[in-house]
């Protein structure tokens, strides 16, 4: 099986392909963690790290067929993370930021749980990095937009579907920042960063347009949006869930607007400040309904 390990810190047309890949192939992306495996103790802090190096992502995967006006699939069919990570507190950033103290903590993940101070949990490792390129200027890999990039959402993980804007040839497909644990907001600005593999195929759907991304879930329908606000969050995922809606439930704006007031939730990916002063991730969600089709198709 193919493997990715090559990693590069943007996503960008100007990327060389490490791979690729034809529809239905399946391939490992191996990832280092956000920091790039520089945590080797809690006695670092993020201040002793090189942060040029933060959010590296392997890739980009070149999917053969693909042109701009595609979109790229992605199943999620595995995710294996190594046996501790590192999560931290950051200067000024966070809820109580003016409250802590900056600090490392190194967490076991032993046999799928978490163990904190005199507590545990099952992990639910998830990706926050995953992404194609843009068509214009190249984007850091640790912040999100109509691309995909750094969208921190919990619900990508194993059983999720992505499916990705293709903007340039071959879509370029990259992934990373693998987290083993995260809650929603992660408010100190880390999960438990941790390195590891993930296991997905890739797919490709002809001439559709999307203008965010969307992660199909077992029972739910997703578009992740980003911005400086949550007022544009809304209104950009309210717009687009909107526009995927109309030619499957075939209801007007109106009918649509009272729907998702009804059945649409709101939900936080990645809004701790300072952290992402130029950007918050939020996705926005309505159930599968068995008596009418995918939204994506």
């Amino acid at each position: 099986m193919q493997v990715i390990k090559d990693s590069v810190l943007t996503f960008s047309k100007n990327n060389k392909p490490i791979a690729y890949a034809k529809p239905g192939k399946i391939l490992t992306f191996e990832t280092m963690d956000c920091f790039a495996n520089q945590f080797r103790s809690e006695e670092q802090v993020v201040d002793d790290l090189d942060l040029t190096k933060a959010n590296p992502a392997a890739g980009p995967v070149y999917i053969e067929g693909s042109e701009p006006g595609d979109i790229a699939v992605v199943d999620i069919l595995d995710i294996e993370v190594e046996k501790a990570g590192f999560a931290c507190t950051m200067g000024g950033t966070g809820p109580l930021a003016d409250q802590f103290k900056v600090r490392t903590r190194m967490i076991p993940v032993k046999n799928g749980v978490a163990h904190f101070n005199d507590v545990t949990w099952l992990v639910s490792p998830m990706i926050g990095v995953i992404g194609t390129a843009p068509d214009g200027e190249d984007m850091p890999c640790g912040v999100a937009g109509s691309h995909g990039g750094n969208m921190d959402s919990k619900l990508i993980k194993k059983g999720a579907r992505v499916y990705l804007p293709v903007r340039v040839a071959g879509g370029l497909l990259q992934l990373g920042d693998l987290h083993a644990s995260m809650g929603d907001g992660e408010l100190c600005g880390t999960g438990i960063e941790i390195p590891g593999k993930v296991l997905v195929r890739v797919g490709l759907i002809k001439g559709f347009e999307l203008n965010w991304p969307v992660t199909e879930t077992f029972d739910r329908w997703y578009v992740n949006t980003s911005g400086p606000s949550y007022d544009v969050c809304l209104y950009e995922a309210a717009k687009e869930i909107c526009r995927l809606m109309k030619p499957v439930y075939r209801w007007d704006e109106s009918d649509i607007q009272i729907y998702l007031s009804l059945q649409g939730d709101m939900e936080v990916n990645q809004a701790v400040r300072p952290f992402s002063a130029d950007f918050m991730t939020f996705r926005l969600g309505i159930p599968k309904r068995a008596e009418k089709a995918p939204l994506i198709y």
